[in-house]
């Protein structure tokens, strides 16, 4: 089943950066801004979280918690929110199950080995916990931004 929007966001309950549990439906009555991420510390998924970090203080003023998740462990996450300054929460799916529930677990090929990676891909998620966006495929670049603008047609 592929997720689309209207759909009720899949809850979860995972560990955040801070070692501490932290579950989707914990976050009812706020907006929330999901993002999938393949590794802490690679090129391009260091650039996603800048960004999102740049543009952190306008989606403040919407109210929007932001939350990446990959398969990273909290200490790897806590290393490289250190690094970043990131202000957002970090979150560690081990076992891939929240992936799986948002259909981003893709086969991925490197070095002629095939595996399942995580696709990077966001989710605006409203108030009530019914996704209102999807972003599958991401490209960094402006991606923050559109995120942000799908974001301001919600208020």
């Amino acid at each position: 089943m592929t997720l689309k929007i209207g759909d009720s966001a899949p809850d979860f309950s995972l560990t955040a950066d801070n070692n501490q549990p932290l579950s989707l439906s914990q976050l009812r009555g706020q907006k929330v801004v999901l993002y999938f991420y393949p590794k802490d510390n690679t090129p391009g998924c260091t650039q996603e979280a800048c960004d999102f970090r740049d543009h952190f203080p306008r989606f403040n003023t919407k109210q929007a918690v932001i939350l990446g998740i990959s398969k990273d462990s909290p200490a790897t996450h806590q290393k490289f929110k250190q690094k970043h300054n990131l202000p957002f929460t970090l979150l560690t799916d081990s076992d891939t199950a929240v992936c799986q529930a948002y259909g981003v677990l893709n086969p991925k090929s490197m070095f002629g080995k095939t595996f399942l990676g995580i696709q990077r891909s966001t989710f605006l998620i409203d108030e009530q916990g019914h996704i209102q966006g999807i972003w599958r495929k991401v490209k960094v670049a402006d991606h923050a931004d559109a995120v942000f603008e799908q974001l301001t047609q919600l208020s």
